[in-house]
């Protein structure tokens, strides 16, 4: 049994936690925390989760002044003292919007709701009262959604937001279909279902998984339905000077030619490395399709790209084969809203393999589907996914609700019309102090890569034990400490949370800080207290030397 010091929490403790998900090991770490806040005048710093402790304002401001606009409508089509009004009425609902916009000049968000107004106007030419009244009746939740994949004028301007902010406005040709979903993990679990029920991905066929990665991605390939077999291609790439640059290698990337290989999954910026795929990385994954496994599918979560300046996602270099995951939830502080979006491109080689699939598989999918179309087979996959949303037979009541998707497209709308960018750069400047915060106090060396996103930091402390201390003191710390001491020490002594790295598939004895929930002075005293702990072992291993 590996031996520990007096401090850590104990050996039975920290192997029983090596196998839980990281996320679950942040509540034990919580009530070591919160202990020692009963034993010292720590206040609890919890760097362990990515909710942001940020909002976007005026979206908001502007959901909440259309909610106004809304109540209006349904009372002057009927008012009982009761408390009961009507519904919103299309005939003339523009018009009285229009009025209204005059009316409540000074209304929090109401600019941003008649710049929104006038750019659906101009940009898309869309009938003004079929949009008042898709809008009237999405804040007052009046209505099942309708279409049920997203509403009409939602997938317009989050077409417009992806397009700008997923393909660095520079779209391939043709559009997207989005489905909205209720956040990230939702979207996650209607790809992975659909793609089993449509026979695309069968139980223990392989996928390859681009780690360090969300640890759902790891965990649910995992499980007895799917049980698929994962190939994990590594971030492992060092600098010359043993730095990690947390991308790719070339033998990895070649993997992904094997046609056993049926999809991809990659979280585009990485979590928790927090860095985009470099341009080479990408050129690679291009050729890898275009030249030797054209059916390979790609499932790429990018709900972080919004933190790296000209970021491109993988929907925009290989459309036909990307599932594309992106989330509001981080860069406009909603993770509370629950508001994401799955994107398809319109030309896709999901539908054309489903074609493309035995007689018999098609009469089994025509059987599932045939509830919902006189012809199933013409089903695309993302009216597939809706539908398996809510077990096919309760596809009519399926999709995202109303305000939630007004409240998508006011955010979408703000980052559309912030033409200065200002939202966006402050956004960086807020990660990029923390970051420099952190590591300035850690005493470690951050290099900069126009790469990171910065969302998470991970820190290796390995890399910095050999650098500071030589080769025979990580030997030292491997043969004495389990990995899981880092995470449990800080929480015990200091009342900081944060992650282990290895949880995600990264390095053991790497420790994952999320700069998002905490403000810039704490994450000083998050440096200053990693660097005590690699010190800490350091005077220990030199006393017994």
């Amino acid at each position: 049994m590996k031996e520990l010091i007096n401090k850590t929490p104990g050996v039975a403790i920290e192997k029983e936690m090596e196998k839980v998900s990281p996320f679950e090991l942040k509540n034990r770490l919580i009530e070591l925390a919160d202990e020692s806040i009963k034993k010292i005048a720590h206040t609890m710093l919890n760097a362990g989760r990515g909710n942001p402790n940020w909002i976007a304002t005026l979206p908001r401001e502007a959901f909440f002044t259309l909610g106004k606009f809304g109540i209006e409508e349904c009372r002057r089509v009927m008012e009982l003292p009761e408390g009961i009004a009507g519904i919103p009425q299309k005939a003339g609902i523009a018009q009285r919007f229009e009025q209204f916009l005059i009316d409540n000049a000074d209304a929090p968000g109401i600019k941003l709701l008649k710049q929104t107004y006038n750019y659906m106007l101009m940009e898309h030419a869309v009938a003004p009262n079929e949009l008042v009244h898709e809008w009237a009746e999405s804040v007052v939740g009046d209505q099942y959604p309708v279409p049920d994949r997203i509403l009409k004028y939602t997938e317009t301007i989050v077409q417009d937001y992806l397009n700008q902010e997923m393909c660095d406005n520079n779209p391939p040709e043709g559009k997207f279909d989005l489905f909205a979903t209720e956040g990230g993990t939702a979207a996650m679990c209607y790809i992975f279902d659909s793609l089993q029920e449509n026979y695309l991905l069968n139980k223990g066929d392989s996928i390859a998984l681009m780690v360090p990665v969300f640890t759902p991605y790891i965990e649910i390939p995992e499980l007895d339905r799917y049980d698929f077999d994962v190939i994990k291609i590594r971030a492992n790439q060092m600098t010359p000077d043993g730095l990690h640059t947390w991308q790719y290698s070339d033998k990895d990337i070649v993997k992904l030619r094997n046609p056993k290989i049926k999809a991809l999954f990659v979280v585009n910026p990485s979590n928790p490395p927090s860095y985009t795929l470099a341009k080479e990385t990408v050129e690679r994954i291009v050729d890898v399709v275009k030249n030797y496994n054209p059916n390979l599918m790609i499932i790429t979560d990018d709900v972080y790209g919004t933190f790296v300046p000209g970021f491109r996602s993988l929907m925009a270099e290989l459309p036909d084969n990307t599932l594309c995951v992106y989330s509001f939830s981080k860069y406009f502080g909603a993770t509370g809203w629950r508001l994401a979006v799955i994107a398809l491109h319109e030309n896709n080689i999901y539908d054309k393999m489903i074609a493309g699939l035995s007689r018999k598989r098609k009469a089994d999918l025509n059987k599932r589907y045939g509830s919902l179309s006189i012809n199933p087979e013409s089903l695309k996959f993302i009216d597939r996914m809706v539908a398996d949303s809510r077990q096919v037979a309760l596809n009519h009541t399926a999709g995202l609700s109303l305000p939630q998707q007004m409240q998508m497209s006011l955010m979408a709308a703000f980052a559309l019309l912030d033409k200065e960018n200002n939202y966006k750069h402050k956004m960086w400047e807020i990660i990029k102090n923390r970051l420099k915060a952190l590591w300035d106090n850690t005493g470690f060396t951050l290099v900069e890569d126009p790469l990171r996103a910065g969302y998470y930091s991970e820190i290796d402390m390995l890399v910095w034990a050999k650098k500071f201390y030589g080769d025979a003191f990580v030997e030292y710390l491997k043969k004495n400490y389990n990995p899981l001491d880092i995470v449990f020490r800080l929480a015990k002594e200091t009342s900081l949370v944060v992650l282990n790295g290895g949880g995600f598939d990264g390095p053991e004895w790497s420790v994952r800080v999320s700069l998002a929930n905490l403000n810039e002075n704490d994450y000083v005293k998050i440096g200053q207290a990693i660097k005590q702990v690699l010190t800490e072992y350091a005077t220990l291993w030199k006393t017994k030397k």
